[in-house]
């Protein structure tokens, strides 16, 4: 793989709660000069303005998944109309883990309904599931309309992203759904193993160093 085709896979990101108007503008830069697929940022940094061909990935009940699917549903509506052309939305991980996965399923299609015209990926925090928990998650975020399903926010103490994970991701939703895998992914090594496993995009914070160590 080259350079140019790894960068086309970045959510180039940044959601660090502080993170100012000036961090995004140099993120934006930065994406575009690396090539990434899009930038990655929060919602209250919305509005922004990308160059042509960079796309805008906004999170949506972010980071701990814990909002009624009222909140999530008005938040990806009202990032949408403020230009956001992906969601990224956090699962309720208590349903989760009560089995109640009809219900996860319904929270999803909230968001799905919410964010019409927007590329939805959902975040299933999958280094806090068993497998089990995981392959219901995929079937449920597949059920529900969703485009994508992602591994992690990058803010759980459980960890981000693994190969297994992003393995078992892809042999659930196989060639139906992308596979986003996300957090703690910091060097090249890492992030092809992602791809090899099955992963379609990467979310990044550390782009830049990691296609440093790419060949043109």
């Amino acid at each position: 793989m080259k350079r140019a085709e790894l960068a086309k896979m970045i959510d180039h990101t940044l959601l660090k709660p502080e993170s100012t108007a000036k961090d995004v503008a140099a993120l934006i830069a930065e994406g575009a000069q690396l090539g990434t697929f899009s930038v990655c940022v929060s919602p209250n940094q919305l509005p922004i303005e990308v160059p042509e061909g960079l796309k805008v990935a906004v999170v949506c009940g972010f980071p701990s998944g814990a909002h009624m699917p009222e909140v999530k549903a008005a938040e990806a509506r009202q990032s949408v109309a403020l230009g956001a052309q992906e969601i990224d939305m956090v699962v309720n991980l208590k349903l989760v883990k009560e089995g109640k996965f009809a219900e996860v399923e319904a929270d999803i299609r909230a968001v799905r309904e919410a964010s019409e015209g927007a590329l939805l990926k959902v975040i299933i925090e999958s280094a806090a599931l068993t497998d089990e928990e995981i392959v219901a998650c995929c079937k449920a975020a597949e059920a529900a309309g969703a485009d994508y399903v992602k591994t992690s926010t990058g803010f759980h103490p459980a960890g981000g992203a693994s190969v297994h994970a992003v393995k078992l991701m892809r042999q659930t939703v196989g060639d139906r759904l992308g596979v986003k895998a996300s957090g703690g992914i910091r060097d090249t090594k890492t992030a092809l193993e992602m791809v090899a496993a099955g992963a379609s995009r990467l979310g990044l914070s550390s782009s830049k160093a990691i296609l440093a160590g790419m060949d043109d």
